[in-house]
C-alpha cells in the first residue's frame, strides 16, 4: 500500500515488529481484554503492523480502541476534561480548548516532508532526508506516551463506499484530538478493513503532545512520509498540526490524485455548496480559498451545505465532475463571524443544541465565549489564548492584545447546520458545475469573473495571490497562494498543475456537464478604487449574489462582457440579482468601482506569476501561453481606453 516506496518505513524500523503474528502478540500483551477484542479479528497485516509499531515506539501506559459508540465518545470527552485539554462551559455540550500561547497556527517552519535522495519535493515546502528524519523521530518520539493513554481511531475521509474516500488511522495521546476527530470525521470502525481492502490503501497518523509545554515548541515537528503515507506529529497542540486526518492526510490525498489517478481525481482545499436557481434547480459549486479568506462564508452562502474546507473531486462514468467532503464537520475561524453575515452559524454558537469545541477565544466571567468581529457587546476582561486579559493590555512588544486570537476556531458537526444537505453522505457525491478560486486581494481583481474555458480556469487557480492570514505561525505580507493548496502539495508544482489541466480539460467530461471556472474576490478596498478608506467595497452578504450569478452563467441564463481576464457580469443582471437574492439596491457607481479593470495592477500580477513560475521545473507551457494571451489583450485595451477600463468600454 506504499506509494512510490523508497527507503525504510520509519515506523517499522523503530518499532521492530515485522510480522502480523508478532503484531497481534504485542497488542494482546499491551491491551486489556476488552480493547484487544476490538482488533483481534483484523486480518490485514499492514493495519496491525502500523498499530503495533506505534505502541512499541510511543510506549503508552494504556490503550483505548475507539469504536465510535456513544460510550466510547463519552469516554474521550471525559478524558479530555480530566487531562485539562478542555474545560466545560455553561452552555450544554460546549467546551473550551486553549493551544499553547506560541502555537496558534500551523508550524510551517517545523513541518517537513520525509524525502528520499533525489526525490522532488514542492519548492514551497520543507523537506528532511529520510535518515535524518528517522533520527529526529527516534530521539523525540520514543517513549513519548509514557504515563498517557494511546487512543486508536479508525476513520474514513469521505462517505463509506465512495471511490475517492480515504481510510485513515488516527493514533494519539490527546483526547482533544480524538474528540475533534469524532466531530469532524466519520468513525468507520465497523467498515475500516473492508474499505482498506477495496480501495487498496490507508493513511496512518501518530501524534503526541508530549509534556504540553511552551519550552518544547522548538522541538515540535510535523513529518509526512509520502512513501509510506504515514504522519508523525509531536510536542504540539494546535489541531492544524495535531489532527493529522485533516491537512496531513490532505497532502497524501493530493499525492494520490496526482501520482496514482492522474487526470481522473483531484484533492482540493475547497468548500462544496449548493446554490438555488430558478424553478427549484440546485447547482453545486466547489471553491478554493486560503484559510481565513472567506471559504466558510461562501459555503454558508449556499442553501445546501456539504463542506467548508476540503473536497475530493473525480470524473464519474456519466461524464460529470462529482465531489465529496472528506470531513463531516467544521473547524471554522470565528473572527468576523456575526449575525449579519453568518446568521445560521451564530444561531448554533449562541443557542443550546449543538456540541461545540471552542479554541483560543475569550471566555468571560460568566463562561461566555467572545471574539473579534462578533458584532456583539464585548467584555472588558476575561481569559483568552494568552491568559488573563483586560481591554487595552499590551504584549511584550507593545502591541495591543486582541480579545481573541485571529485564528480562534469553533468545531462542530455539519449536521447541526440549518442548510445541511443529506447528500453530504452520498458516496456518489454531488455533480459539480461551478469551480471558484479566491484570495485576499485588496487592489486588483473584480469580485467575480468567469474563465472562457478550462485552461483559463486552471490559470485562475494557479495565480491566486493573497495577504497572509493568522493560520500560519509567523506568516506576513502578500504572497502567491496557488489553488489555495500550495502548503499541501507534496510534489513538484508542475506535476500538480499538469493534473489540473488534464482533469478539467478531460474529454471524459461531457460538454453539457463541464464546470464553469471562476475567480472571486471579496476584499477590494475603497482606497484601491480612488477612495481614502481601507474599508471593503460591498458587504459580506454580497457573496450570495456573486455565487448566484455564476449559477445563472453555467446554466446559460445571463449574457457576459468578454475581457482579456475572462467574462464579467452585466449591470442589469446584477441589479436584478441583488434585489432578488438579498433585497439590496445595486448602483451603477458601485458596479463601475468593482468591475473596472485597473490594467497596470493586473499586468503586474501577470508579470509576478510569469516570473515566479519561470523559476519552477516542468511547468506546463500552457500556463505561459494563457498568461501571454491575457497580457497582450490587456495591453491592447490599455492603448485604446487607458489604465482604467470600464465595463461599458468593452460591451
Amino acid at each position: 500500500m506504499a506509494l512510490g516506496t523508497n527507503g525504510k518505513d520509519i515506523l517499522i524500523a523503530l518499532g521492530g515488529i515485522t510480522s502480523s503474528d508478532e503484531a497481534m502478540q504485542l497488542c494482546e500483551k499491551k491491551m486489556d481484554d476488552k480493547q484487544f477484542s476490538r482488533i483481534k479479528d483484523i486480518k490485514n497485516a499492514e493495519i496491525t503492523l502500523k498499530i503495533a509499531n506505534a505502541i512499541v515506539m510511543c510506549d503508552p501506559d494504556s490503550i483505548f480502541v475507539n469504536t465510535g459508540s456513544k460510550e466510547d465518545r463519552q469516554f474521550i470527552r471525559e478524558l479530555s476534561l480530566k487531562n485539562g485539554e478542555e474545560a466545560t462551559l455553561p452552555m450544554e455540550n460546549h467546551t473550551i480548548h486553549y493551544d499553547l500561547k506560541d502555537e496558534q497556527g500551523r508550524i510551517v517552519d517545523r513541518t517537513f516532508y520525509i524525502a528520499n535522495e533525489g526525490e522532488h519535493i514542492s519548492s514551497l515546502a520543507n523537506k528532511m532526508i529520510r535518515d535524518e528524519a528517522m533520527k529526529d523521530v527516534l530521539e523525540k518520539m520514543t517513549g513519548i506516551m509514557k504515563g498517557k493513554t494511546m487512543m486508536i481511531g479508525f476513520y474514513m475521509r469521505g462517505p463509506v463506499g465512495s471511490p475517492v474516500s480515504n481510510p485513515a488511522l488516527e493514533i494519539t495521546s490527546s483526547a482533544y484530538v480524538s474528540h475533534s476527530a469524532e466531530i469532524l470525521y466519520r468513525n468507520a470502525y465497523a467498515d475500516f478493513e473492508k474499505e482498506v481492502e477495496k480501495l487498496g490503501h490507508f493513511f496512518t497518523n501518530i501524534h503526541s503532545e508530549g509534556l504540553n509545554r511552551t519550552e518544547d515548541l522548538p522541538n515540535a515537528r510535523v513529518f509526512m512520509d509520502r512513501s509510506y503515507q504515514t504522519t508523525y506529529s509531536f510536542n504540539c497542540t494546535y489541531a492544524g498540526n495535531t489532527l493529522l486526518l485533516k491537512k496531513g492526510n490532505h497532502r497524501f490525498a493530493v499525492d494520490k490524485a496526482v501520482r496514482k489517478n492522474l487526470g481522473n481525481e483531484l484533492s482540493e482545499h475547497m468548500f462544496i455548496t449548493g446554490i438555488d436557481g430558478p424553478d427549484g434547480r440546485i447547482t453545486w459549486c466547489a471553491g478554493a480559498a486560503p484559510s481565513g479568506c472567506g471559504k466558510t462564508t461562501t459555503a454558508m452562502a449556499g442553501s445546501h451545505f456539504v463542506g467548508d474546507d476540503l473536497a475530493q473531486l473525480w470524473i464519474s462514468e456519466d461524464g460529470s465532475v462529482r465531489s465529496i467532503n472528506p470531513e463531516c464537520g467544521i473547524f471554522g475561524i470565528v473572527e468576523d463571524v456575526n449575525g449579519e453575515g453568518d446568521p445560521m452559524l451564530m444561531e448554533l454558537l449562541r443557542k443550546p443544541g449543538a456540541e461545540v469545541i471552542w479554541s483560543n477565544v475569550l471566555i468571560d466571567e460568566n463562561g461566555v465565549p467572545h471574539w473579534t468581529g462578533s458584532g456583539e457587546e464585548q467584555p472588558a476582561k476575561g481569559k483568552n489564548f494568552q491568559g488573563d486579559w483586560e481591554k487595552g493590555m499590551k504584549d511584550d512588544k507593545g502591541k495591543e492584545v486582541p480579545i481573541s486570537h485571529p485564528n480562534s476556531r469553533c468545531t462542530l458537526a455539519s449536521t447541526n447546520l440549518g442548510n445541511y444537505s443529506e447528500l453530504a453522505e452520498s458516496p456518489e457525491g454531488v455533480e459539480t458545475r461551478v469551480i471558484t478560486y479566491s484570495g485576499r486581494d485588496s487592489d486588483t481583481m473584480p469580485p467575480v469573473w468567469a474563465a472562457p474555458n478550462s485552461d483559463h480556469g486552471v490559470v485562475i487557480g494557479a495565480c491566486i495571490v493573497s495577504a497572509a492570514t493568522a493560520t500560519e505561525v509567523g506568516a506576513t505580507g502578500v504572497k502567491r497562494a496557488p489553488w489555495a493548496n500550495a502548503p499541501f502539495i507534496p510534489g513538484a508544482l508542475g506535476d500538480y498543475m499538469d493534473a489540473q489541466f488534464k482533469f478539467f480539460g478531460s474529454s471524459k467530461i461531457e460538454d453539457g456537464k463541464r464546470p464553469v471556472m471562476a475567480g472571486l474576490n471579496y476584499f477590494l478596498t475603497e482606497e484601491a478604487r480612488g477612495g481614502s478608506s481601507k474599508n471593503l467595497i460591498g458587504e459580506k452578504r454580497d457573496v450570495k449574489v456573486w455565487m448566484s450569478w455564476l449559477e445563472r452563467h453555467v446554466n446559460n441564463e445571463v449574457e457576459v462582457i468578454k475581457t482579456p481576464i475572462g467574462n464579467l457580469p452585466k449591470l442589469n443582471d446584477l441589479k436584478k440579482l441583488f434585489k432578488e437574492i438579498i433585497g439590496k439596491e445595486y448602483t451603477e457607481d458601485l458596479y463601475v468601482k468593482q468591475f473596472s479593470l485597473y490594467v497596470d495592477n493586473i499586468l503586474a500580477r501577470i508579470d509576478l506569476q510569469t516570473d515566479a513560475y519561470g523559476k519552477e521545473d516542468s511547468i506546463p507551457p500552457r500556463l505561459f501561453e494563457v498568461l501571454k494571451e491575457q497580457k497582450e489583450g490587456l495591453l491592447a485595451i490599455k492603448e485604446k481606453f487607458g489604465v482604467i477600463v470600464k465595463p461599458s468600454d468593452l460591451e
